[in-house]
């Protein structure tokens, strides 16, 4: 099992930063994906970005590439995510996922473990 953690998570004005950042614990795996959704009231769970070990791939989605930012730590499981020029369309619940291979993907249901959620809202 591996248990996620996320932190960093509040309430920002229009065109601030946040920096994510998910833990990952229990057992560990020589390849491996984490990656970040998000879920706004009433609209289904979306990709947001991810990250493999050991290859360091990264993939974003469409509308928060150039804006955010997905990192790893080399020597503890973590990764971060760094989000510029927040907008109102960012409100939403922040989950960190990880999937058991260094393959990167952007569809929820191939992550099999979730954190519980960090709540990000941009106020305009």
């Amino acid at each position: 099992q591996v248990q996620l953690v996320e932190s960093g998570g509040g309430l920002v004005q229009d065109g601030a930063s946040l920096r994510l950042s998910c833990t990952a614990s229990g057992r560990t795996f020589s390849d491996i994906t984490m990656g970040w959704f998000r879920q706004a009231p009433g609209k289904e769970r979306e990709f947001v970005a991810c990250i493999s070990w050991p290859g360091g791939i990264t993939m974003y989605a469409g509308s928060v590439k150039g804006r955010f930012t997905i990192s790893r730590h080399n020597t503890v499981s973590t990764v971060y995510l760094q989000m510029n020029k927040l907008n109102s369309e960012d409100t939403a619940l922040y989950y960190c996922a990880a999937r058991t291979t260094g393959i990167v993907s952007s569809t929820p249901s191939q992550y099999a473990y979730w954190g519980q959620g960090t709540q990000v809202t941009v106020s305009s």
